[in-house]
């Protein structure tokens, strides 16, 4: 398995680029689970990649060795050569190769000058897979450890636990507030 070896890339980048990949990524649900310090690698480990009008970024059954995220640029998605939608100035294409080791889908092509944010398969893998991977068994024991939830079947807990989010309090902050209505395992 290529996800063990190595260390992961970390791509230098100015203030202002690793704002603007910031404000790219800020609606990225692939990202959102990830906690600060995966969040820190996802954004160190991605690299810059300008395109041009009529540039191929993915093309349909090559595979995977990168996903994007677009900062910038109009790109048109093809897929058995016909056209079927644009992404325009946002959005990633990419991942799903990445996530299930797969050829590529779609064609993706540039349209006008553009900018995306990259990232590459064995860097992807490690940091989300195995981060998802972490999280998903700490929240299992977690689950083990409720009574009422010892009922449930292995299968049942694997998803229950793959659906928990983590959210963070400060010192003193609100957590429940009494006459309104919650779903949440505090």
């Amino acid at each position: 398995d290529d996800d063990d070896e190595g260390a992961t890339a970390i791509f230098p980048k100015t203030d202002d680029q690793r704002a603007r990949l910031v404000e790219s990524v800020k609606n990225v649900l692939l990202f959102r689970s990830l906690e600060k310090e995966q969040m820190n690698q996802v954004l160190d480990a991605m690299f810059e990649r300008k395109v041009e009008p009529g540039d191929f970024i993915i093309r349909q059954g090559d595979d995977g060795d990168n996903f994007y995220v677009i900062e910038s640029g109009i790109y048109k998605v093809y897929i058995n050569d016909k056209h079927i939608s644009t992404y325009n100035h946002t959005g990633l294409f990419g991942e799903l190769a990445l996530l299930y080791n797969m050829p590529r889908a779609a064609t993706v092509q540039a349209e006008t000058v553009g900018l995306l944010w990259a990232m590459d398969r064995q860097t992807f893998r490690r940091i989300l897979l195995k981060s998802a991977f972490k999280k998903r068994k700490m929240y299992e024991e977690l689950l083990n450890n409720v009574p009422m939830l010892k009922a449930l079947q292995n299968y049942e807990r694997m998803n229950l636990a793959d659906a928990l989010v983590s959210k963070a309090y400060e010192d003193g902050e609100r957590i429940i507030k009494q006459g309104l209505r919650y779903f949440r395992l505090v």
